[in-house]
Protein backbone atom coordinates (compact mmCIF):
# COMPACT_ATOMS: atom_id res chain seq x y z
CA UNK A 1 0.00 0.00 0.00
CA UNK A 2 1.40 3.38 -1.04
CA UNK A 3 1.71 6.24 1.48
CA UNK A 4 -1.15 8.11 -0.23
CA UNK A 5 -3.45 5.10 -0.08
CA UNK A 6 -2.47 4.53 3.54
CA UNK A 7 -3.43 8.13 4.38
CA UNK A 8 -6.76 7.72 2.60
CA UNK A 9 -7.41 4.51 4.51
CA UNK A 10 -6.60 6.13 7.85
CA UNK A 11 -8.75 9.17 7.06
CA UNK A 12 -11.65 6.94 6.07
CA UNK A 13 -11.28 4.82 9.19
CA UNK A 14 -11.22 7.93 11.38
CA UNK A 15 -14.35 9.27 9.68
CA UNK A 16 -16.22 6.01 10.13
CA UNK A 17 -15.13 5.84 13.76
CA UNK A 18 -16.43 9.36 14.40
CA UNK A 19 -19.77 8.52 12.76
CA UNK A 20 -20.07 5.37 14.85
CA UNK A 21 -19.31 7.23 18.10
CA UNK A 22 -21.83 9.93 17.22
CA UNK A 23 -24.53 7.32 16.60
CA UNK A 24 -23.73 5.66 19.94
CA UNK A 25 -23.82 9.04 21.70
CA UNK A 26 -27.26 9.77 20.18
CA UNK A 27 -28.58 6.39 21.32
CA UNK A 28 -27.19 6.92 24.82
CA UNK A 29 -29.24 10.13 25.13
CA UNK A 30 -32.43 8.08 24.85
CA UNK A 31 -35.71 9.18 23.23
CA UNK A 32 -36.36 12.90 22.90
CA UNK A 33 -39.80 12.58 24.49
CA UNK A 34 -40.53 12.61 28.26
CA UNK A 35 -40.94 9.18 29.83
CA UNK A 36 -43.50 10.49 32.34
CA UNK A 37 -41.23 10.79 35.37
CA UNK A 38 -41.19 13.97 37.42
CA UNK A 39 -38.00 15.85 38.26
CA UNK A 40 -38.22 14.43 41.82
CA UNK A 41 -38.42 10.88 40.51
CA UNK A 42 -35.45 11.38 38.18
CA UNK A 43 -33.28 13.18 40.74
CA UNK A 44 -34.30 11.10 43.76
CA UNK A 45 -34.59 14.29 45.82
CA UNK A 46 -36.92 17.26 46.10
CA UNK A 47 -36.05 19.47 43.08
CA UNK A 48 -36.19 22.57 45.30
CA UNK A 49 -33.34 21.10 47.35
CA UNK A 50 -31.39 19.62 44.43
CA UNK A 51 -27.76 20.57 43.86
CA UNK A 52 -25.20 20.15 41.10
CA UNK A 53 -24.03 16.94 42.78
CA UNK A 54 -27.51 15.43 42.40
CA UNK A 55 -27.51 16.16 38.67
CA UNK A 56 -23.95 14.88 38.19
CA UNK A 57 -25.00 11.45 39.54
CA UNK A 58 -27.32 10.91 36.58
CA UNK A 59 -26.43 9.03 33.42
CA UNK A 60 -26.81 10.63 30.00
CA UNK A 61 -30.35 9.39 29.33
CA UNK A 62 -31.61 10.43 32.78
CA UNK A 63 -29.94 13.84 32.44
CA UNK A 64 -31.88 14.44 29.24
CA UNK A 65 -35.09 13.18 30.85
CA UNK A 66 -34.50 15.76 33.58
CA UNK A 67 -34.30 18.44 30.89
CA UNK A 68 -37.56 17.23 29.33
CA UNK A 69 -39.32 17.20 32.71
CA UNK A 70 -38.14 20.67 33.77
CA UNK A 71 -40.07 23.90 33.05
CA UNK A 72 -38.78 26.96 31.24
CA UNK A 73 -37.37 29.67 33.53
CA UNK A 74 -39.01 33.04 34.04
CA UNK A 75 -37.51 34.87 31.06
CA UNK A 76 -37.45 38.30 32.71
CA UNK A 77 -35.74 36.88 35.81
CA UNK A 78 -32.75 35.54 33.83
CA UNK A 79 -30.50 38.55 34.22
CA UNK A 80 -26.79 38.72 35.04
CA UNK A 81 -23.84 36.33 34.95
CA UNK A 82 -24.31 32.66 35.89
CA UNK A 83 -21.65 30.05 36.58
CA UNK A 84 -21.74 26.91 34.42
CA UNK A 85 -20.66 23.29 34.45
CA UNK A 86 -20.44 20.85 31.55
CA UNK A 87 -21.99 17.49 32.38
CA UNK A 88 -20.24 14.24 31.55
CA UNK A 89 -21.92 11.25 29.99
CA UNK A 90 -21.94 9.36 26.73
CA UNK A 91 -19.01 8.17 24.66
CA UNK A 92 -18.40 11.71 23.41
CA UNK A 93 -18.70 13.33 26.84
CA UNK A 94 -14.96 13.94 27.20
CA UNK A 95 -14.72 15.30 23.65
CA UNK A 96 -17.58 17.70 24.38
CA UNK A 97 -15.82 18.98 27.50
CA UNK A 98 -12.55 19.52 25.61
CA UNK A 99 -14.35 21.38 22.83
CA UNK A 100 -16.23 23.61 25.29
CA UNK A 101 -13.13 24.67 27.20
CA UNK A 102 -10.47 24.70 24.50
CA UNK A 103 -12.10 25.39 21.10
CA UNK A 104 -15.40 27.18 21.79
CA UNK A 105 -13.78 30.27 23.39
CA UNK A 106 -11.92 31.45 20.26
CA UNK A 107 -12.54 28.94 17.47
CA UNK A 108 -8.90 27.83 17.74
CA UNK A 109 -7.31 25.20 19.98
CA UNK A 110 -6.47 27.09 23.20
CA UNK A 111 -5.17 24.78 25.96
CA UNK A 112 -5.16 27.56 28.57
CA UNK A 113 -8.82 28.62 28.25
CA UNK A 114 -11.76 27.47 30.35
CA UNK A 115 -15.49 28.09 29.96
CA UNK A 116 -16.94 29.57 33.15
CA UNK A 117 -20.51 30.62 32.47
CA UNK A 118 -23.14 32.62 30.59
CA UNK A 119 -24.76 36.01 31.01
CA UNK A 120 -28.29 37.12 30.14
CA UNK A 121 -30.05 40.42 29.59
CA UNK A 122 -33.76 40.38 28.71
CA UNK A 123 -34.93 43.15 26.37
CA UNK A 124 -38.65 42.40 26.55
CA UNK A 125 -40.89 39.54 27.73
CA UNK A 126 -39.57 36.98 25.25
CA UNK A 127 -36.33 38.23 23.67
CA UNK A 128 -32.92 39.42 24.76
CA UNK A 129 -29.24 38.71 24.38
CA UNK A 130 -26.21 37.42 26.27
CA UNK A 131 -22.63 36.20 26.10
CA UNK A 132 -20.28 33.55 27.46
CA UNK A 133 -17.64 33.95 30.15
CA UNK A 134 -14.16 32.40 29.93
CA UNK A 135 -10.87 32.46 31.80
CA UNK A 136 -7.41 32.20 30.29
CA UNK A 137 -3.77 31.88 31.28
CA UNK A 138 -2.12 31.05 34.62
CA UNK A 139 -3.76 34.07 36.26
CA UNK A 140 -7.20 32.90 35.07
CA UNK A 141 -8.01 36.35 33.74
CA UNK A 142 -11.62 36.72 32.61
CA UNK A 143 -12.77 37.53 29.11
CA UNK A 144 -16.30 37.69 27.71
CA UNK A 145 -17.16 36.60 24.16
CA UNK A 146 -19.48 34.46 22.02
CA UNK A 147 -22.57 36.68 22.02
CA UNK A 148 -26.00 35.13 21.44
CA UNK A 149 -29.64 36.13 21.10
CA UNK A 150 -32.23 34.77 23.53
CA UNK A 151 -35.90 33.97 23.08
CA UNK A 152 -38.69 32.01 24.75
CA UNK A 153 -40.19 29.35 22.48
CA UNK A 154 -41.00 25.62 22.30
CA UNK A 155 -37.96 23.37 22.56
CA UNK A 156 -36.35 21.94 19.43
CA UNK A 157 -34.03 19.66 21.38
CA UNK A 158 -36.90 17.84 23.02
CA UNK A 159 -40.23 16.78 21.53
CA UNK A 160 -42.43 17.70 24.47
CA UNK A 161 -43.74 20.89 22.85
CA UNK A 162 -43.13 23.04 25.94
CA UNK A 163 -41.13 26.24 26.16
CA UNK A 164 -37.44 26.62 26.86
CA UNK A 165 -35.12 29.62 26.97
CA UNK A 166 -33.31 29.52 23.61
CA UNK A 167 -29.77 30.78 22.96
CA UNK A 168 -28.95 31.22 19.27
CA UNK A 169 -25.42 32.01 18.08
CA UNK A 170 -25.97 32.40 14.33
CA UNK A 171 -26.44 36.17 14.44
CA UNK A 172 -22.98 36.93 15.86
CA UNK A 173 -20.73 33.92 15.19
CA UNK A 174 -19.23 32.17 12.17
CA UNK A 175 -17.63 28.78 11.56
CA UNK A 176 -18.91 25.77 13.50
CA UNK A 177 -20.26 28.06 16.26
CA UNK A 178 -22.67 29.65 13.75
CA UNK A 179 -25.01 26.66 14.13
CA UNK A 180 -24.73 26.39 17.92
CA UNK A 181 -28.02 26.35 19.79
CA UNK A 182 -28.55 26.06 23.56
CA UNK A 183 -31.71 25.67 25.61
CA UNK A 184 -32.27 26.36 29.31
CA UNK A 185 -34.84 24.94 31.72
CA UNK A 186 -35.07 25.35 35.49
CA UNK A 187 -34.78 22.90 38.39
CA UNK A 188 -34.87 25.46 41.20
CA UNK A 189 -33.98 29.09 41.85
CA UNK A 190 -30.23 28.46 41.59
CA UNK A 191 -29.96 25.38 39.36
CA UNK A 192 -30.78 25.16 35.65
CA UNK A 193 -30.61 22.11 33.41
CA UNK A 194 -29.52 22.92 29.87
CA UNK A 195 -28.62 21.27 26.58
CA UNK A 196 -26.73 22.46 23.53
CA UNK A 197 -26.21 21.21 19.99
CA UNK A 198 -24.40 22.04 16.75
CA UNK A 199 -24.87 20.96 13.15
CA UNK A 200 -21.38 19.41 13.18
CA UNK A 201 -22.40 17.01 15.95
CA UNK A 202 -25.75 16.03 14.50
CA UNK A 203 -27.95 18.88 15.68
CA UNK A 204 -30.80 18.48 18.21
CA UNK A 205 -30.69 14.66 18.08
CA UNK A 206 -27.26 14.73 19.78
CA UNK A 207 -27.56 17.17 22.72
CA UNK A 208 -24.70 18.06 25.08
CA UNK A 209 -26.07 18.70 28.60
CA UNK A 210 -24.77 21.31 31.03
CA UNK A 211 -25.98 23.27 34.02
CA UNK A 212 -26.12 26.93 34.99
CA UNK A 213 -25.68 27.89 38.62
CA UNK A 214 -26.96 30.94 40.50
CA UNK A 215 -27.34 33.25 42.15
CA UNK A 216 -26.19 35.47 39.26
CA UNK A 217 -23.74 38.30 39.62
CA UNK A 218 -24.17 41.64 37.86
CA UNK A 219 -24.19 41.93 34.08
CA UNK A 220 -20.84 43.31 32.86
CA UNK A 221 -21.32 43.28 29.11
CA UNK A 222 -18.94 42.88 26.17
CA UNK A 223 -16.24 45.25 25.05
CA UNK A 224 -17.57 46.19 21.64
Amino acid sequence: MTSFKRLLFLAGAAGLSNVALTVINILQAGPRTPDGRSMAQILGVDPQKATLADVEKLGRADTMQLFYAAPAPDFSAMKGEYRAQVLKGGVLGSASILFTHHVFPTGRITPDTHWEGKAFMPVDKASGHGYNIFTTGPSRSIFRARKFKTSLAPTIIGKDGRNALHLDYCHYNSGVIHSMHDEVRQINAELFICAGCMALGGGPVNPAPFVLLGPPTEWVGLKE
